[in-house]
């Protein structure tokens, strides 16, 4: 059975700005790794169908060691749906030798003007069995908060 994982956040920015922060490379370098990562973006080509390769890299890999290597996550991202300024879907796949990372993820960025602010929720499915929900939840909730920072402060 596929899971899903989900988080949400209220950001204090105009959906339009938020769904801003969602399709520019270097906005997305920034705040997208959640706490504990650095990530690299190497491919972009912000258009449906297109997408991004992103290397996401572990500060102390004896916490948490990758997918990929001891120290790395990659991801191949394609946007399969880019509605602006409400909606962001993407189907994330892991570069993972271990069976338990494969599949298809797709991850759906919501974007709900509430007055002058943005609730922003994220709602993940079929989950490959080998990341942990807590975990991964906890990961979208920083990356949340990551972005939260970066459109609030107007970076």
């Amino acid at each position: 059975m596929s899971r899903t994982d989900r988080a949400s956040r209220v950001i204090a920015a105009l959906p339009t700005t938020v769904y801003d922060a969602l399709l520019d490379r270097e906005s997305l370098q920034t705040w997208l790794p959640p706490e504990g990562m650095s990530g690299r973006i190497e491919r972009w080509d912000p258009r449906p169908g297109g997408g991004f390769r992103m290397i996401l890299t572990y500060l102390d890999p004896a916490e948490s060691p990758g997918k990929t290597s001891d120290a790395t996550d990659v991801v191949d991202v394609e946007f399969a749906a880019l509605e602006r300024p409400e909606r962001v879907v993407q189907r994330a796949v892991f570069e993972a030798d271990d069976p338990v990372f494969a599949g298809t993820m797709t991850m759906t960025w919501q974007l709900t003007a509430v007055d002058t602010a943005t609730e922003v929720t994220v709602t993940a499915t079929g989950v490959p069995s080998g990341i942990d929900q807590a975990v991964h939840e906890a990961g979208i909730s920083s990356s949340l908060a990551h972005l939260a920072s970066f459109v609030e402060d107007g970076r």
